[in-house]
């Protein structure tokens, strides 16, 4: 029923939590401190506050807001009367309260995840949007499955105490959105901006899906003939592969597994591009193309040697298949500017991209 619990301070601190189910961020707590900003005294804090996708229910005992998490209605009396017997066990354990209005002063901050008194000579803020398209491709070319993983990875070295704010150009692309906790969802869930005060280093921002698969581009296209004679020693193997939709960007890194059936014995082809190897224990294949030139396609093509006599495969092999393009999100997310409040200093700001091939299966 209650799904997390925070305790906060008169001065909006949130000194403790506890959540029963999945972590919720401290960021829905805004709604309780827009609540406590509007309210003449403390007393006033309306104890039900409705969300978009909660209902927040408090007290307030001891100078201390004991506030509840709850997302599907409940009879707000009964959270209501299980709070003060939370508020009961803490007085009963610690006393009364001697919680302060302000934390110590030092490498403490009132920023959880961010110490106090950072500084840099450098002031440097850079962001890497990490796209990887798993997708399963038909033998006709035709798309059966497209789906887009994306991460954007922050790497933050400001001094103080810097107030970000990131903004996208578009979006409502992204859905199923995973937030660090320093996140202020609120704005996110108005505006679509990422409002936030940073850790300080090394960070995933946020995580985040594109699922609507009009709006994942398949960056590569393949042409493969693979066949088998029936009651023959050998069989043919023709693949060819090229730039789909890259926005003009190069495709590197393509490499190009295929687990071939038990009856291959070994394989003798012919690469127009990179190198090839066949395990004739495991039965993999790997070509390793590296990147697509436009004006010549890669093709690997040649004879497959099969067990004498034995019976053709039931099915073809499919094409697992790795690549990155540098300086793209393929799902066209882009970021429009970072802006920073809270301190003077500019720093250095930049944004890197990159979508690699995540489960990339083309079947044949």
């Amino acid at each position: 029923m209650i799904h997390s619990l925070f305790l906060i301070n008169c001065s909006g601190d949130i000194f403790l939590e506890k959540h029963w189910k999945s972590v919720v961020s401290q960021s829905v707590c805004d709604y309780f401190f827009e609540a406590q900003e509007k309210a003449a005294d403390v007393e006033n804090v309306p104890p039900v506050i409705s969300t978009p996708h909660h209902y927040l229910i408090s007290i307030y005992r001891d100078k201390l807001f004991f506030v509840s998490v709850i997302q599907t209605e409940v009879p707000p009396l009964f959270v209501i009367e299980f709070l003060h017997r939370v508020a009961d066990t803490f007085q009963d354990y610690f006393g009364d309260s001697n919680v302060g209005d302000t934390l110590p002063t030092g490498q403490l901050s009132n920023i959880p995840w961010r110490r106090a008194g950072v500084k840099y000579t450098n002031n440097e803020a850079y962001f890497d949007v990490v796209e990887e398209i798993d997708a399963i491709i038909d033998k006709s070319g035709s798309t059966v499955f497209a789906e887009i993983q994306g991460v954007i990875d922050a790497c933050i070295k400001l001094s103080g105490m810097p107030d970000l704010s990131l903004s996208f150009m578009n979006p409502r692309l992204l859905d199923d959105v995973s937030f660090h906790p320093c996140i202020r969802f609120k704005r996110w869930e108005s505006e679509r901006v990422l409002s936030f005060i940073p850790p300080d280093g090394n960070f995933r921002l946020i995580s985040y899906r594109v699922s609507s698969q009009n709006l994942v581009a398949i960056p590569v296209y393949v042409k493969h003939s693979i066949s088998f004679k029936e009651n023959s020693s050998c069989g043919r193997f023709d693949v060819t592969i090229g730039p789909k939709q890259n926005m003009g960007k190069t495709i590197e890194g393509i490499t190009v597994t295929v687990h071939m059936p038990k009856v291959v014995l070994n394989m003798n082809l012919t690469p127009t591009q990179g190198g090839y190897t066949f395990d004739p224990v495991t039965k993999v294949l790997t070509w390793d193309v590296g990147k697509i030139t436009p004006q010549k396609l890669p093709s690997l093509k040649g004879l497959v040697n099969l067990q004498s006599g034995a019976p053709k495969p039931e099915e073809n092999p499919s094409l697992n298949i790795q690549f990155k393009i540098q300086q793209l999100a393929i799902s066209g997310l882009k970021v429009n500017r970072l802006d920073m409040y809270g301190e003077k200093y500019k720093p250095f700001k930049g944004v890197k991209y990159v979508t690699k091939a995540g489960k990339f299966q083309v079947r044949t």
